[in-house]
């Protein structure tokens, strides 16, 4: 309830100071450059504040069990194009790759949801590995459950802490520059946990870290194609 109301209070103001932002980098005349890199810098900064505060609210709505998926038929690989363009800038220095199946059948569930699992993953791969370095999104079905990964070319996880990374406030690397609040991953595993699906977390051979979750199949349902219309001449008009 805490934190419900203050996020009207909270976001309020971040998004006005985000819009700010965005005006004066666009104001005519131009501002100097070094006006503009200040506007620049407080719409990132807002931004990101901005991030923080919808996951601590989607962790507090997944704890108290208020946030239930809404689940219908979608193709993966849109939701995972609409994440990598959400996120638009902060993926800039970066490579990003979307390999999936051909035949990837139709999946069941909630898409907003979902993308949020795919920004937070995103996310934490370019935050934690070098500019320049690749992030490779693959999926493969396995049996009763399709499998996703997202796969970097960054440090990796600490040893003997996979697990404990998906705890709430737990991060990788405690004195770390890197900002965060450490609920990326934990509002990963609540969001895959209630579509029915798991997640883990690995360092990949060679270098970087790799999380997989998965997602159930289910029985899609049938498209049925439409009928030919019959063909026919039509008579000349007299």
């Amino acid at each position: 309830s805490i934190l419900a109301a203050l996020s009207h209070d909270v976001r309020t103001p971040l998004t006005a100071l985000v819009g700010l932002a965005d005006s004066l980098t666009l104001i005519r005349p131009p501002l100097p450059d070094d006006a503009r890199e200040t506007a620049a810098a407080i719409r990132e900064q807002a931004a990101r504040l901005s991030g923080m505060v919808t996951n601590l609210l989607d962790m507090a709505r997944l704890a108290s069990g208020k946030i239930k998926p809404r689940k219908e038929w979608q193709l993966l690989e849109e939701v995972a194009g609409a994440a990598v363009q959400l996120l638009g800038q902060a993926l800039a220095g970066h490579c990003v790759s979307i390999d999936l199946p051909a035949a990837m059948p139709l999946i069941e569930f909630d898409a907003v949801l979902v993308e949020r699992v795919f920004c937070n993953l995103l996310e934490n791969a370019a935050k934690y590995s070098a500019p320049g370095t690749s992030i490779a999104i693959t999926a493969e079905v396995d049996g009763r459950f399709v499998h996703v990964s997202i796969a970097d070319e960054g440090r990796g996880f600490p040893e003997g802490r996979h697990e404990e990374l998906f705890g709430m406030f737990v991060r990788g690397e405690q004195e770390s520059s890197a900002p965060g609040t450490g609920l990326g991953l934990a509002i990963c595993r609540s969001i895959v946990e209630a579509h029915g699906g798991a997640i883990r977390a690995e360092n990949r051979q060679g270098g970087g870290a790799r999380v997989t979750f998965t997602l159930p199949l289910g029985s899609p349902p049938e498209i049925e194609e439409e009928p030919e219309s019959d063909s026919f001449s039509a008579a000349p008009h007299g």
